[in-house]
């Protein structure tokens, strides 16, 4: 990992005597968007354990400390980083977008699904990430004006129409205490997804997530200070397991490849990728939390992944 690496699309190159850019060679193109889609699904794999995770870390911190503990470790690390490479400071253009990756996917995700996991199980907070592609797929076309096809919208919505009635048959189709929360995460994590996307077309995609984080450190050194004076504080080995990944796992690494493969492929179809990311997270409920998987959930994963291969096929 250098300073120097970017996530931004491959340029066309000009030819002497002619108007128009040459072509960039379609295996060129091919090889991008496969590396996109491992980076992007890479991050979806990280971002899938990020509930279990929470569940875990709550074992020893409460809501607030948890979530404030684990911006200040993980903006540690992007912090290490940035001065162990001397990365210059953003442009004052870059703040704006950077503060709305923060307020989204450093404070408001975190917290709000956080709390949410106070009353609600890991199976039905994953409605929250069974609706996040659509709904980032949807602050993208606004805010880049990008406008997928209607094929893929088709399946877009498809997908999330399988994985939200996976999730809610799971949950016996009531509404929880939570659901305010969940659904406002949803909300403001599609926003700094999408920022984030954008930003990391104008710089490494590690560093978007390294300044947002690094942004916050003032507003996470005094949650953490508050949280912990008036949180109880029981130290398990399975609560700082979940601590050190929601930090290091979800918060860093995963936001780092995943807006790396955004940037490569596109936030509408990146997002995509992460109807996945539910089926993923119920599977790791099992393992780590001892939840038991229902036989629907075959048929739910095969329909996601159908889903999903519409829309990477899908031009957008």
């Amino acid at each position: 990992m250098t300073a120097q690496n970017s996530a931004t699309h491959p340029r066309t190159i000009a030819v002497a005597g002619s108007h128009r850019p040459a072509p960039i060679p379609r295996t060129v193109a091919r090889t991008g968007t496969r590396r996109g889609t491992l980076l992007a699904g890479l991050g979806v794999t990280a971002f899938s354990l990020t509930f279990p995770g929470t569940v875990w870390g709550l074992d020893s911190f409460g809501p607030w400390s948890l979530v404030a503990v684990r911006s200040v470790l993980a903006a540690a690390l992007a912090g290490a980083f940035l001065l162990a490479l001397r990365v210059p400071l953003p442009a004052r253009a870059h703040w704006a977008g950077l503060a709305v990756v923060a307020a989204g996917v450093v404070v408001g995700f975190p917290m709000l699904t956080t709390l949410a996991l106070q009353t609600s199980t890991t199976s039905h907070a994953a409605v929250v990430v069974g609706l996040l592609p659509l709904t980032t797929a949807a602050f993208s076309a606004v805010r880049t004006g990008a406008r997928p096809s209607r094929t893929f919208w088709a399946a877009a919505v498809a997908g999330a129409v399988v994985v939200l009635g996976f999730t809610l048959r799971e949950s016996g189709g009531t509404l929880s205490a939570g659901d305010a929360c969940l659904f406002g995460a949803l909300v403001v994590c599609a926003a700094g997804y999408t920022e984030g996307g954008r930003l990391a077309r104008e710089m490494p995609g590690w560093q978007v997530i390294g300044w947002a984080l690094v942004l916050c450190l003032p507003l996470s050194l005094a949650g953490a200070a508050i949280g912990l004076a008036y949180e109880p504080v029981h130290l398990t080995a399975k609560g700082l397991a979940g601590l050190v990944w929601v930090a290091a796992g979800s918060t860093f690494f995963g936001l780092y490849v995943w807006y790396r493969g955004m940037a490569e492929i596109g936030a509408a179809r990146a997002s995509q990728l992460q109807l996945a990311q539910p089926l993923l997270t119920l599977v790791w409920s099992v393992a780590l939390l001892g939840e038991h998987l229902s036989p629907a959930a075959p048929l739910a994963a095969v329909g996601v992944l159908v889903c999903i291969a519409v829309t990477q096929r899908a031009r957008t």
